[in-house]
């Protein structure tokens, strides 16, 4: 059940290129809409699932959830700002070092070890990111790789908290977060400019994109490790950018396909070394 939640939650957040893409509004206002839908599906879920509980469940998160919750916010903040600066491919190849990131994260916090085909391949992930990073600067993406970076870095984290404090519900903090996304960027944002077939865009975003896939990454990453739902998530790699190139005929970079295809070696040797040492 936690593999197939968090499945469909890389399947919800691969389209966000292509919303990215289809609004001409600026970040600001996307990131203020996309946030209050997002916050109020995930408020619908608790309080569908809590009833007259719901209230309680904001309380009993506590500061793990709030750290989840923060770590979300900004990493969204990040991730839209990002698409907008780079293309969708180098967003979403920087992201599948995730699951090497969460690793790192977890062994810094818990000490649990990875064996040394998860830190090879973690090496092996960041000099992919680094080829990415090089050619990143000549075509002007640097800024926009950053950003995915510093969203990838802030979304691990957010898995490795929800798995540390599994038994907490972590649902509370990620409605929390959608709702404080939309609150920071509320004085830059102008949403009272959007209508139309742009509103209902923004909703479908907010809904679909962000607040599915929010809520399946936070009910699956209770019940699988933080690593393990890095690697989950890299479904959304092939998906996003071929969505983007369908529509928009957006075509990466040679950097891109070099450094992606060094990261997709890393992530799938990592994979099939899983699988191995599982039949063991």
């Amino acid at each position: 059940m936690g593999a197939l939640l968090i499945l469909g939650s890389a399947l919800a957040f691969s389209t966000a290129g292509l919303f990215t893409r289809l609004l001409a509004t600026d970040v600001w206002t996307m990131l203020f809409w996309r946030g209050v839908f997002g916050g109020l599906l995930i408020l619908g879920f608790i309080a569908w699932r809590e009833g007259r509980g719901t209230l309680g469940a904001f309380r009993a998160m506590g500061w793990p959830g709030a750290l989840a919750g923060g770590c979300s916010t900004v990493a969204t903040i990040c991730f839209i700002n990002a698409l907008r600066l780079t293309t969708v491919a180098d967003v979403t190849i920087i992201y599948a070092t995730a699951p090497f990131v969460a690793a790192a994260l977890a062994w810094l916090w818990t000490r649990e070890r990875e064996g040394w085909v998860t830190l090879a391949a973690s090496g092996l992930a960041l000099a992919g990111v680094v080829v990415m990073f090089d050619a990143a600067v000549e075509a002007g993406h640097l800024a926009g790789n950053l950003l995915a970076l510093a969203m990838t870095v802030l979304m691990a984290g957010m898995m490795v908290v929800v798995r540390r404090f599994r038994a907490v519900s972590m649902l509370p903090g990620s409605c929390l977060s959608a709702f404080a996304c939309a609150v920071v960027v509320w004085p830059l944002a102008r949403p009272g400019a959007v209508g139309g077939s742009e509103f209902l865009l923004l909703a479908l975003f907010g809904v679909t994109q962000f607040g599915l896939g929010l809520l399946l990454l936070t009910l699956g990453s209770r019940l699988i490790s933080a690593t393990r739902a890095s690697l989950l998530g890299n479904v959304e790699l092939p998906i996003a950018p071929l969505l983007v190139w369908a529509a928009f005929g957006e075509m990466p970079g040679v950097g891109t396909w070099v450094g992606g295809g060094i990261v997709m070696a890393a992530v799938l040797g990592e994979v099939v070394a899983g699988e191995v040492r599982g039949r063991r």
